[in-house]
């Protein structure tokens, strides 16, 4: 049924693009932005003219700023804005995986989404992406690997069904069983320095603290610098990883949640792996420089060195974020904590802090984190169930639908991982509305 679909959806997007002018609007995480890559390369070898924008979220404002000539292609966006999208005039097509605010499509709009198709599957957007410009043209199979990049940064790798395995597949991945630190191809002691998923106390940004362990560990430098956790042998690997679960107080259960897959690819000709390609990719944007994580997945050379000077200046915010929320008060109640960082942490990189706690062990399975950050005269909120299979109750989508309506602003996401954007002046209302939720489904219960 999906493969149906996404035949059917790229036959009317291609006999559209081809009259038409384009303009191709995409998210700017890792996911959005591959997708964006993708389609960018389909649009160019089908010699069609285009323009690309990368946001932090579709507004109403956003929305108005469309070119009024041209078709408009949102990717990893979309499904929760029909009530903007359908007041313009433009042909929308939309190519999402997030869940959907109304079954009803209004008639500008053309949509791919899993969630309206019988036979789900769970694939993100760059995965739809991929099969849509694969089937506009076998040539573009070439850029399936950019599919594997969002796969990986939407942390869909573990659930691997028919369809994902094709793309994988296609991609010519290498697959290395082992802990799910990154970069797996760089020397072990950085990838712990800098390991932010799983935060490893004592060890995490402090470098004295990484060579204990690695001592601990029995693993020893060779000419002078330690190898890569690629090249550790399956003692070292169970050794390693015994005394990383111990220092996050796991249990044998959990521990298995940080041994997996390592996906390595080829890219600018060298083996690379995926995670620490889909974290630099992610670090330009929350940095403020999509367009060079663009440019970087399109293959260009300067982008690639100024992607690894911004990568550095990101793990850097990573590690004090992480420091300043264990450090300061926190607003914590039954299954819930209030990160307010206000503006001590980038309201772009909030996100990716929360997800980061949400994979740790600082917080029981089911703790739903809300966090927050200033962005000008708004709050963006991040939030996320604390687990790889989080057991809530809660829809955390829903949650944040039913906030903003009261507050004003705008809501999107997953179940378990969802955001909004609100006015400033609304910070002790939402915090409120969120404390009284949380009330009312203790009473519930």
């Amino acid at each position: 049924m999906l493969l149906k679909s996404i035949r059917s959806f790229s036959e009317m997007l291609l006999e559209k693009i081809k009259k038409n002018k384009v303009h191709l609007v995409s998210h700017y995480d890792t996911d959005g932005i591959t997708s964006a890559a993708i389609l960018s390369k389909t649009l160019e070898r089908l010699g069609i003219q285009f323009s690309v924008k990368i946001i932090k979220q579709l507004s109403e404002q956003e929305i108005n700023l469309f070119p009024k000539d041209k078709i408009i292609i949102l990717v990893d966006l979309g499904s929760s804005s029909f009530d903007y999208l359908s007041k313009i005039k433009n042909k929308i097509f939309i190519i999402d995986h997030h869940e959907i605010s109304s079954r009803e499509t209004p008639e500008n709009i053309t949509i791919l989404n899993p969630h309206l198709i019988k036979e789900y599957y769970s694939l993100c957007s760059a995965e739809l992406s991929y099969l849509i410009s694969k089937e506009i043209s076998e040539e573009n199979q070439n850029l399936s690997y950019l599919a594997i990049l969002g796969m990986v940064g939407d942390t869909m790798e573990k659930d691997i069904n028919k369809i994902r395995n094709k793309i994988i597949n296609e991609a010519d991945v290498k697959i290395k069983r082992g802990l799910l630190i990154y970069p797996s191809t760089r020397p072990i002691d950085k990838a712990l320095e800098y390991s932010s998923r799983p935060f490893i106390p004592g060890v995490t940004g402090d470098s004295r603290g990484v060579y204990e362990l690695l001592k601990e560990a029995g693993i020893e430098k060779t000419n002078n610098r330690y190898k890569p956790l690629i090249d550790l042998d399956n003692y070292e690997m169970k050794r390693l990883a015994t005394l990383i679960m111990l220092r996050i107080h796991s249990s044998k259960e959990k521990a298995q949640e940080y041994i997996g897959d390592l996906y390595l690819i080829k890219f600018f000709n060298k083996i690379e792996d995926a995670r620490e390609l889909s974290a630099i990719i992610n670090a330009c944007s929350r940095m403020d420089n999509p367009e060079i994580a663009l440019m970087l997945c399109l293959g260009n050379n300067f982008a690639r060195k100024r992607a690894e000077r911004i990568y550095f200046n990101y793990r850097q915010h990573i590690i004090s974020g992480l420091r300043y929320i264990e450090a300061n008060g926190k607003i914590q109640g039954r299954e819930y904590v209030i990160i307010n960082a206000r503006d001590q942490i980038k309201d772009t990189l909030i996100g990716t802090l929360a997800s980061i706690l949400s994979f740790s062990s600082s917080y029981e399975e089911g703790t739903i984190i809300i966090a927050m950050a200033y962005d000008k005269d708004k709050i963006k909120v991040s939030t996320r169930t604390v687990g790889r299979n989080p057991k809530s109750r809660r829809n955390l989508k829903e949650l944040m639908d039913s906030i903003t309506c009261l507050i004003g602003g705008e809501s999107g996401g997953h179940k378990d991982a969802a955001g909004c954007i609100f006015p400033r002046e609304q910070e002790q209302k939402f915090i409120e509305l969120i404390q009284k939720q949380f009330e009312i489904e203790m009473v519930k219960v």
